[in-house]
């Protein structure tokens, strides 16, 4: 049977239902904690709202990876049948257990490397969660293969490694049926997570590309699952990742991580600029922590490399293996110097482009040749195509020609390693050899460096084996691309551009001339860095600060909106809460003294509109409004005063707050009166040369003058420039006005100067003291708005009953436009909403039309941002 989530799914993609394989038999520990949200929509009533008290003492981690840490065999002898498995030690997800802490319980959810046949996977998963831990998701061998050797590694990988489909023989093109399979294997690894997890407890931490989409699967079932994602991949310039057709669909499902872990700056840096650019969403940085505000909830990025085993290396180095291999190679080596590539065979990690330089440095240097070995230990392809077959050929030409032309008895100038190594084999490479060459094009982080360091540093035992002093200095060099994730942190090491094979050159012939010295100083820094900074700290810091993203769940109050791909959870405090036209009509009916402030942009009319002006149905509700004896109407906005007097020019008696609260009139045949004292304006001569510097830099920006403040609008302009630029002239600014009594303010797409104190709460502050003044305390207060400015309206009137300005028994209704943090507690989604609740007041001042009026004259204030 198809779940509801899954549902969904097809109407996104437009696939049928796959064919699963049968589950497993019921798993212990299922997750059953009913849903409790009861404001969803029919299809996400049963997320899980996770308010069940847990029995869990224990902190417990699912770890989620495309394939389980885990080695399996056919049992095939003495008569036995079955399947016999192990821990691969290799891996990333079993190494970072070791940060986690003995208190942390793990279980992982992965895939198996082998074909598990539908009749073995019942006794194979049990066995594995019962001995391992771990949860298998089987995937059938044909949806697995369109998957991962598929979409993963045919278009999702080359992209993100910055090579455009821009023929179906370079990369691979598109194809939605693949992205039908990468979609419907996240969900069966969700499906997975969901039979073990204990939503209010467990922490859940998802690595890969493969996985992208996993994050909404799980938070549309649990609202508040305490959920982290790294990437191992890089992430791709917004010029790149722009090109996915499916780009919306995987920013959001990574924004319904909790937090968000990449291993450099510039991966995160591409990932924030693709989410302001594409989603609108925008980035801060706070006391050294970066997040984005999505919806209510605060994603946070996390940046820090991954690291190395350092026992796991330890224990190799210490192995009589490893000793032997050493010995073997030193006397194959002997009396020459070994540069040491190690790659897999794939066309990012440039490896033809390594051996050109080898070549090229053989060319110009003849004393190298017979002295300088290349060893290019070449591991097989992760992917499968037609280009993994290029590389390959390529790469066997170029080997070939130079032992050709530079080889001798005695002397193969690259001796290319294409077999199967044992770990105890590559570290012995890794011993012996002088300098390690990490040049590819691209790489997400690539561990080669660092377990080359450590492997340098040795053993005694090692020391003995090579003739070497065990307490004499080690040293190690380090030619490394400038493309790769673990450049920024070697910095000890020679970085090139891998492209510029003159480049690549020198800097072999650099690292074979360095004096002893240096290399003992570079190799120290690198050591120091690598033995600190391993797989355990890794790990380690990335809980805690998931620990710390998530801390706030349990106190905020969530929903779930949108559907399929597109579904996101909104977290806001409890006590906000959507506006009841019901309520609020009732509270209108039962009072006789109200106080209306409202916003116009964005309020009564929406932002994307492009004839801003008021239309006759919004005039018509404000005159009704306007008519009931009992109301005070007033309109606070950012416009100038001659705008808002040409647009409510048929509303008499409504009041209007002009540029933020600096002029007011109280009704149509009123003057223009200033909350302020008399201003001078000279500031103006210094602000406005500044901003017109930058609008002259800053394609699609422009100045808007006021009467009373300066605005530098920046919303036309290239988000990301238009950004640096503001907070540029924010600071340009408030270091030539420091003397000057204005306030410069940023707000969205803009840089404000205005007269020090000036806020649409002034407006508020003057209506409720003109109300005490006459002894005549509203006991209804409505103060609708859509932006920051609006929230000093909010405060003021949120906080009147307190000092005495409303009746004891007044009912306030501080509401904002859509759902997100405010100082309101109230909501309404949009501006037909409001107009719907306005027209439901106006109706019902018609109907009591003909009572006393006991409020002083009739004003309605409208605040327009």
């Amino acid at each position: 049977m198809v779940s509801r989530s899954y549902s969904n799914l097809l109407d996104l993609t437009s696939g049928g239902s796959p064919s699963f394989s049968r589950g497993l038999k019921k798993l212990s520990r299922v997750a059953t904690v009913a849903g409790v949200l009861s404001e969803l929509d029919d299809e996400n009533r049963s997320n899980g709202g996770s308010d069940a008290p847990s029995s869990i003492a224990q902190e417990r981690m699912i770890i989620v990876g495309n394939q389980l840490p885990l080695r399996a065999r056919r049992k095939d002898s003495d008569g036995e049948k079955g399947w016999s498995f192990s821990w691969d030690e290799d891996s990333l997800l079993l190494q970072l257990k070791d940060g986690l802490g003995e208190d942390v319980e793990v279980i992982y959810v992965g895939s198996l490397k082998e074909e598990i046949d539908i009749s073995e996977q019942d006794d194979v998963a049990q066995t594995l969660l019962e001995t391992f831990n771990c949860v298998p998701a089987f995937i059938p061998p044909e949806l697995f293969s369109k998957f991962y050797h598929g979409f993963c590694k045919q278009y999702l990988w080359p992209l993100f490694h910055y090579m455009l489909p821009l023929s179906p023989d370079l990369g691979g093109r598109f194809d939605r049926t693949l992205w039908q399979a990468y979609v419907s294997v996240n969900k069966i690894f969700a499906d997975k997570v969901m039979e073990v997890i204990t939503p209010d407890d467990d922490f859940v931490w998802v690595h890969d590309y493969h996985l992208m989409v996993l994050p909404t699967f799980l938070r549309k079932r649990f609202n508040r699952v305490k959920l982290g994602f790294f990437l191992h991949s890089p992430f791709p310039s917004s010029e790149i990742y722009r090109t996915l057709p499916v780009r919306t669909e995987l920013l959001r499902a990574l924004l319904n991580s909790d937090l968000i872990g990449f291993h450099t700056f510039d991966y995160a840096r591409h990932f924030l600029s693709c989410c302001s650019r594409m989603l609108g969403v925008s980035y801060q940085s706070k006391r050294g922590y970066i997040g984005l505000e999505y919806y209510g909830r605060t994603v946070s990025i996390k940046i820090l490399p991954v690291g190395i085993h350092m026992g796991q290396l330890r224990s190799v180095l210490d192995l009589p293996e490893t000793e032997q291999k050493v010995a073997e190679l030193r006397d194959k080596f002997q009396d020459q110097t070994v540069l040491l590539g190690v790659d897999d065979m794939d066309i990012f990690k440039g490896i033809s482009l390594k051996l050109l330089a080898f070549e090229q440095l053989l060319t110009q240097h003849p004393d190298k040749r017979g002295k300088v070995v290349l060893v290019q230990i070449a591991n097989p392809a992760r992917g499968r195509g037609k280009d993994v077959q290029e590389v390959r050929s390529e790469t066997y030409t170029i080997a070939a020609r130079i032992n050709h032309v530079f080889g001798r008895p005695g002397y193969e100038p690259v001796v290319l390693v294409d077999t199967d190594l044992h770990f105890f084999e590559r570290i012995a490479y890794y011993v012996i050899s002088e300098c390690c060459l990490v040049t590819a094009v691209r790489d997400g982080m690539n561990l080669i460096p660092y377990e080359y360091v450590v492997c340098r540093q040795g053993t005694d035992k090692l020391d003995e084996t090579l003739d070497l002093n065990p307490s004499s200095p080690k040293k190690s060099m380090l030619v490394v691309s400038e493309f790769i994730g673990c450049s920024p942190s070697l910095s000890g090491a020679i970085r090139v551009n891998p492209w510029n094979i003159d480049v690549v050159m020198e800097a072999m012939d650099s690292a074979l001339m360095v004096p002893e010295p240096e290399k003992q100083m570079r190799h120290d820094k690198h050591y120091k860095y690598v033995s600190t900074h391993d797989v355990a700290y890794w790990a380690h810091s990335f809980f805690q600060d998931l620990e710390r993203a998530c801390r706030d769940h349990i106190r905020r109050r969530c929903w779930g909106i949108g559907f399929g791909l597109g579904f996101r959870v909104i977290a806001l405090d409890p006590s906000f809460r959507k506006l009841s036209v019901e309520h609020i009509v009732s509270a209108y009916k039962r009072t006789k003294n109200r106080a209306i402030l409202l916003d116009y942009d964005g309020t009564m009319i929406s932002h994307s509109t492009a004839d801003a002006t008021p239309n006759a149905e919004a005039i018509e509700i404000l005159n009704k409004l306007c008519r009931d004896a009992k109301n005070v109407v007033f309109v606070v906005s950012g416009k100038n005063k001659e705008i808002l007097t040409r647009w409510f020019t048929s509303c008499e008696n409504m009041g209007i707050g002009a540029e933020h609260g600096y002029f007011v009139r109280p009704q149509h045949q009123a003057d223009w009166e200033t909350c302020f004292p008399a201003q001078d304006f000279y500031w103006k001569q210094i602000a406005e040369p500044v901003m017109q510097l930058y609008t002259e830099t800053t394609d699609g920006s422009f100045i808007e003058a006021k009467e009373s403040a300066l605005v530098w609008n920046y919303q036309l302009a290239d988000p990301d420039f238009g950004s640096c630029q503001a907070k540029e002239l924010h600071d340009h600014l408030e270091s030539v006005l420091a003397n000057e009594p204005v306030s410069v303010k940023s707000g969205q797409h803009i840089v404000e100067v205005k007269p020090q104190g000036v806020n649409k709460g002034i407006v508020a502050e003057r209506i409720l003291a003109m109300t005490r003044q006459k002894e005549v305390l509203p006991d209804f207060v409505l103060c609708i708005g859509d932006d920051r400015s609006d929230e000093d309206m909010f405060e003021v009137i949120m906080s009147a009953k307190d000092d005495g300005s409303l009746s004891p028994v007044a009912e306030v209704f501080a509401c904002t436009v859509g759902q997100k943090p405010s100082k309101a507690k109230y909501y309404l989604e949009d501006t037909s909403e409001i107009l719907r609740m306005f027209q439901n007041l106006a109706d019902a001042s018609e109907e009591h039309s003909s009572k006393t009026v006991s409020f002083s004259p009739q004003r309605v204030v409208i605040d327009q941002a």
